[in-house]
């Protein structure tokens, strides 16, 4: 049996190294003008070269040429440029929330008061020590807060009155329209005035500007501040609707809220209109027709 195996392999080989010779002649004159001497094993293997030879620039052509672009279901080169963007806003996305979700908890860890180490409350004094001694403050001592303070508020009603000189320019629209309850008191911290007006009458802006606030307070309810030209603020309390946002421009005698009767301040339905140049407040009865 092996022997018969052997005997066919080397029929086999002698067949593939058994030499032929193609010749072209000229049909005519029958001339020979080419010979080539060939055999089978010369075939199969430049065959075999002619396939890898192929097959290597095909490969080429589409790695490193556009023609890869032409494959179904490969994607053409804007696609991958559009994925390649996405991953990096992804990754960006990520690094944002990541940053975020640090700030969050953050800010819960010291709302909560369990970041740090609690700071420890002192011991009594129960040596008695300290139990006479008079921490009550002196008649000068007294004397002397209380001439400081009405210094401090001399000045800056002398710098309230230089500043309404400069305001005497601008025309200033009524912001509504009724009774003046409560007038601008600084030496009572009171540094606007107090309009009653029937509820849900429309507020109106007093000066062109941009709306710089909008929020709540538990004592002065819903709030609106606009900023204006020459450095000047109009602030609107106790609105109970406000209609423009932080950052919206807003013309003068333009409707940005609605008179209320919210927060702790209020006793019923009136606008609390404040004025403020230069940081100071301002009596608004001097530029504003109620």
């Amino acid at each position: 049996m092996v022997q018969a195996k052997q005997g066919k392999l080397k029929r086999l080989g002698v067949l593939l190294r058994r030499k032929y010779r193609l010749i072209l002649l000229n049909d005519t004159s029958l001339d020979e003008k080419f010979s080539l001497r060939l055999s089978p094993l010369n075939i199969l293997i430049g065959i075999l070269a002619l396939t890898i030879i192929m097959t290597s620039l095909v490969i080429g052509l589409i790695a490193f040429t556009g023609l890869r672009e032409y494959i179904p279901g490969y994607g053409t080169t804007e696609e991958r440029r559009q994925m390649l963007k996405l991953s990096y806003k992804a990754d960006s996305l990520e690094k944002k929330v990541q940053a975020r979700d640090a700030y969050l908890q953050g800010l819960l860890t010291a709302l909560t008061e369990t970041g740090g180490e609690a700071s420890k409350r002192p011991a009594r004094d129960s040596s008695g020590k300290y139990v006479k001694l008079n921490t009550e403050p002196s008649k000068a001592d007294i004397e002397f807060r209380q001439e400081f303070e009405m210094k401090k508020q001399e000045k800056t009603l002398a710098q309230s009155q230089t500043h309404s000189g400069q305001l005497q320019e601008l025309l200033f629209f009524s912001p509504v329209k009724g009774i003046v309850t409560r007038s601008f008191d600084f030496t009572h911290s009171h540094f606007g005035t107090d309009i009653s007006t029937k509820e849900d009458e429309l507020i109106k802006a007093t000066l062109d500007g941009t709306v710089i606030y909008r929020g709540f307070t538990a004592e002065d309810g819903n709030i609106l501040q606009i900023q204006h030209s020459n450095n000047v603020v109009s602030i609107y309390k106790h609105c109970s609707t406000v209609f423009k946002t932080a950052g919206e421009k807003v013309k003068s005698g333009e409707a940005i809220a609605v008179v209320g009767n919210t927060g702790e301040n209020s006793k019923g339905a009136h606008l609390h209109f404040e004025l403020w140049f230069n940081g100071i407040a301002v009596n608004a009865q001097d530029f504003v027709t109620f």
